[in-house]
């Protein structure tokens, strides 16, 4: 068995503490982090080594974005992507070398689409829009069992968030970010492991304002996801979200996922 799990960290630095609990509690063989904030050079290297993390490949930047993915697993850096064509640290693809050989694992981190649904007013949208059309084509010509995992910045489903009248025109749960999310999920077929193992409309949220009081509003969003080729979801053992860590102090607004691959 190999389990693979994703979490916005929102900065690796300064909740390293709080991975290393999640790393020795939970244990799974690779963890895919995004919004690590912060370069190749800064990394708590020395931190995942002690645990046993010694795979390591790193795609940062200073104070924003990044992504980095840890193994206990041997794997080698196979792809890195700039799909939003401006240099921002978003992607980082490996390709697993010791238990699941030849799986290939892309860590990405869709960017947020600003506050207005517009991209003739809010570049921030256009750029998510455009993003996204960009991974669309490269999923498109996927031949490789492949898991796509990360911060999404979309809940798709109506039951992805709290409030689906309410969300209609907030920039996560727009309906053209969810048609142009779904041209990337049929793209290459990709199987929705969240909603595969956690069938809508059961509960399923990975992320919580901070400007909200969580615990006793839950006005929860699914922002982050797992998504599989069919023949690599097909030994997918089990999917779960690890809501504790969003009670630790000082948490990331998002929580982790982790699924069970029989490989």
């Amino acid at each position: 068995m190999v389990t693979i799990a994703t979490w916005n960290i929102n900065s690796v630095r300064l909740r390293i503490a709080q991975v290393e609990r999640f790393l020795v509690e939970q244990a799974p063989d690779v963890l895919c982090l995004q919004e690590i904030k912060t370069v190749e050079s800064l990394f708590p290297h020395e931190a995942f080594e002690k645990l046993g993390y010694t795979h390591r490949v790193v795609h940062g930047q200073k104070g924003y974005h990044g992504v980095a993915t840890v193994s206990r697993i041997p794997f080698r850096e196979f792809s890195k992507h700039d799909w939003q064509d401006n240099g921002e640290a978003r992607h980082i693809g490996v390709e697993l070398l010791g238990p699941g050989q030849g799986v290939v694992l892309e860590n990405v981190y869709i960017p947020a689409g600003g506050d207005v649904p517009d991209r003739e007013v809010n570049a921030k949208f256009g750029q998510t829009l455009d993003f996204l059309g960009r991974m669309t084509r490269w999923a498109d010509k996927l031949d490789r069992p492949t898991l796509l995992v990360g911060d999404f910045n979309i809940a798709p489903l109506e039951c992805d968030v709290y409030d689906h009248k309410a969300l209609l025109k907030v920039v996560s749960h727009t309906p053209l970010e969810v048609e142009t999310l779904g041209r990337l999920r049929d793209a290459h077929g990709w199987v929705d492991l969240g909603r595969h193992h956690i069938p809508a409309p059961e509960r399923n949220w990975t992320w919580w304002s901070y400007r909200t009081f969580w615990q006793e509003k839950d006005r929860g969003r699914r922002l982050d996801h797992m998504w599989a080729s069919p023949e690599l979801a097909r030994q997918s053992a089990g999917h779960r979200f690890v809501e504790e860590t969003r009670r630790w102090e000082q948490p990331s607004d998002h929580v982790p996922l982790i699924t069970e691959f029989d490989l």
